[in-house]
């Protein structure tokens, strides 16, 4: 898919480290116009650490910030880590009206390809699987590898009825529905986002509803079979949450075999990383070794 020429703009935070892998992140805006659109598309994103690469892409609604902790802990471990912002989250900005998860894919694809970062390990959190998995179907040039971190498959096991992504949809949706009242939210987080014990008010800032209206749509706009194996190439961690009410698990590995990875994350729900960013990092950091290994480009 071609695209106009890419302008970037940085916006180093103050850090006094001398180590890269204990530096803020850079703040950084990258302008690209995808063939025959009409007008720029602007996309914001982190980037921290030195290593490899890491993209991560976040949940329904939600901003890559989310991953702050998780971030920080994979560039200690040698990894850079790209964070871009999906369209109406932050400066990232473009059309959000008929738009598909191609569309989101290729906001993807435009941070990478002006960092010419090669193939890199995308994680894709709930949502965020589906332009991961979808960059990876369109241009697996850039996908070494796949992480779905508490993550529905889009596809159910035979014998369920239940319509794919419905399961506590209202919940999903009433968590950052900021109409509601905050016990409402809360209780919608703690439903659908937050294991037993631990607290979902984490969760009721960081919302942004223009988001979520373009991304749900963009999902329903796109048949499943775009995007559900990911391609046909790149190795996929199935990262489940323990408690998560969300997902059916046991999807991926029955229909894509040895290019699947089961992991389960303890004491955590659906929302995974502010419950645990430690085992988080640490099944990412794992799997992306892994792959890496593998990779012509890590041995350079």
């Amino acid at each position: 898919m071609g695209a106009g020429p890419l302008r970037l703009a940085a916006m180093p935070h103050h850090d006094t480290s001398s180590d890269s892998r204990q530096q803020a992140p850079l703040c950084k805006l990258v302008s690209y116009r995808p063939a025959n659109a009409s007008e720029s598309i602007e996309i914001e994103y982190n980037d921290e650490g030195a290593g490899p690469a890491i993209c991560i892409l976040p949940s329904l609604a939600r901003s890559g910030r989310d991953y702050d902790e998780v971030a920080a802990l994979l560039a200690r471990n040698d990894f850079r880590v790209l964070r871009p912002e999906p369209r109406g989250v932050g400066r990232s900005k473009g059309p959000m009206d008929n738009l598909n998860l191609h569309d989101f894919a290729g906001d993807v694809a435009a941070v990478l390809d002006h960092e010419a970062t090669g193939p890199v390990v995308v994680v894709g959190h709930a949502w965020g699987s589906q332009p991961a998995r979808t960059l990876a179907a369109d241009r697996p040039d850039l996908v070494c590898g796949i992480v779905m971190a508490a993550a529905s498959a889009g596809k159910l096991p035979p014998g369920f009825a239940e319509k794919p992504y419905s399961r506590l949809r209202s919940e999903i949706d009433g968590a950052g529905d900021l109409s509601l009242t905050q016990d409402q939210r809360i209780e919608c987080l703690r439903k659908a986002f937050f294991a037993p014990g631990h607290d979902p008010s984490v969760w009721l800032d960081g919302w942004f509803p223009a988001a979520h209206d373009a991304q749900g749509r963009a999902r329903e706009m796109t048949p499943i079979d775009d995007y559900f194996s990911g391609g046909t190439a790149a190795p996929i961690l199935d990262l489940q949450a323990e408690f998560d009410a969300v997902v059916i698990p046991g999807v991926m590995k029955p229909l894509l075999g040895e290019r699947v990875t089961v992991q389960v994350i303890r004491d955590a729900g659906h929302a995974m990383a502010p419950e645990q960013p430690q085992a988080m990092s640490d099944a990412i950091a794992a799997f992306a070794r892994t792959v890496y290994l593998g990779s012509p480009k890590a041995q350079a």
